[in-house]
């Protein structure tokens, strides 16, 4: 558990990693001034830098033959503070307020980067004659595309054939209290842009025209109410969005020429991107309608192994909080979809996501300690020593 010095460094670090205005894909120095502080650690580092996005391998006592690693991945960019008369607080600085902590980033994910970097040191310094292979996996797009962020880390560990057994995402999971969720896979993304071809003209000539508001109503219909799935063990059932209609000139004498919407699925690996591509392709077909859909698919479902790092941290959060941790894979997509590729084992397990992205972003304090204390019974538990 950490000491009062120690909770005194993990603040004042959060502190330091807060002021960092790494707005996406601008990391603002903040991976420079993490890599001054594990250099005294005997940590070693390489930049894989592309385009504006700046990403850092930080690796301790790793070698090619190296096969227990442990690896923290995460993301040191923020989203924009907006309106800075809505927040309670400046967004860059730290402060704390009824045993919060408040600032851009201190949910996602600056905080738990800040317990790991803390629960690493204690490790090392606490166990001198380790034997610990860790690994520190940051980019500086995470909040944007991601194109240019772990999926170039991901490529450099494949060129190097370096597989990592236990890895730990910090993205906020935690819902109630720190650790009461943990995420052991997500579901994957599909978004279509679709186009419905009508002919524009007159309203008081509807026979001289074809309004694709109306061609498109009952496929929209049979989309919106269409069952995919009923979930699984551990997914929810696959969701079926529309987030955007339009169509027409905005006047009411006109009947629009074409119609465009957008549509998003989250699904499970009960199903393929091709499959669910065709199930809707299928709909469209039986309207005899003219259409076209650009197809963006932005990750793909996964559910990793429940074996050693598992039980570890469910342990591990059953001692630091006295609860049972509950394993989801809903919300949103995270870099995990690509670290999947190169990791055996890999959980998502952070701080409270209630506040994530909003102005005033905050966390209870207590949360952040004990994921530390979390983060450090892992390193111990996956790297014991005698």
């Amino acid at each position: 558990m950490l000491n009062k010095n120690e909770i005194d460094d993990l603040l004042k670090l959060t502190q330091k990693l807060i002021s960092y205005k790494s707005i996406t894909p601008n990391h603002a120095g903040i991976l420079d001034y993490i890599q001054q502080y594990l250099s005294p650690l005997g940590f070693k580092f390489i930049h894989l830098n592309k385009n504006q996005t700046t990403n850092l391998i930080a690796s301790f006592n790793h070698h090619s033959n190296s096969k227990q690693v442990f690896a923290f991945a995460g993301h040191v960019d923020v989203v924009p503070a907006g309106d800075l008369t809505q927040w309670e607080t400046d967004p860059f600085v730290l402060e704390e307020k009824n045993n919060y902590l408040y600032g851009r980033g201190i949910s996602d994910m600056k905080g738990a980067i800040a317990s790991f970097l803390i629960a690493t040191k204690k490790y090392i310094e606490s166990n001198p004659n380790n034997n610990a292979s860790i690994m520190l996996l940051l980019t500086s797009d995470e909040e944007g595309s991601g194109i240019d962020g772990t999926p170039v880390i991901v490529d450099y560990l494949k060129k190097h054939s370096i597989r990592i057994p236990y890895c730990i995402v910090g993205e906020p999971t935690s819902k109630e209290v720190v650790g009461d969720v943990i995420k052991i896979g997500r579901r994957g993304s599909i978004t279509g842009h679709i186009e419905i071809k009508g002919k524009q003209g007159h309203t008081a000539y509807p026979h001289l025209c074809l309004n694709p508001i109306h061609e498109f109503a009952p496929i929209m219909n049979e989309l919106s109410n269409t069952t995919w799935d009923s979930g699984s063990e551990f997914f929810p059932p696959t969701s079926f969005q529309f987030t955007n209609i339009h169509s027409g000139l905005g006047v009411d004498n006109v009947i629009p020429g074409t119609l465009y919407a957008k549509f998003n699925l989250r699904y499970s690996n009960l199903h393929t991107a091709n499959d669910l591509k065709n199930k809707i392709t299928t709909i469209f077909s039986k309207y005899n309608v003219q259409y076209n859909i650009d197809w963006n698919h932005s990750a793909k479902p996964f559910l990793t192994k429940q074996n050693k790092l598992f039980s570890i941290t469910k342990e591990a959060i059953n001692k630091i909080m006295t609860i049972d941790t509950t394993p989801l894979t809903d919300g949103g997509t995270s870099d995990g979809r690509f670290l999947i590729e190169i990791c055996d084992e890999l959980l998502e397990l952070g701080v409270s996501n209630r506040h994530i992205h909003q102005t005033s972003e905050r966390i209870p304090k207590d949360d952040l300690i004990q994921l530390t204390n979390i983060y450090n019974l892992i390193l111990n538990e996956i790297f014991p020593t005698k």
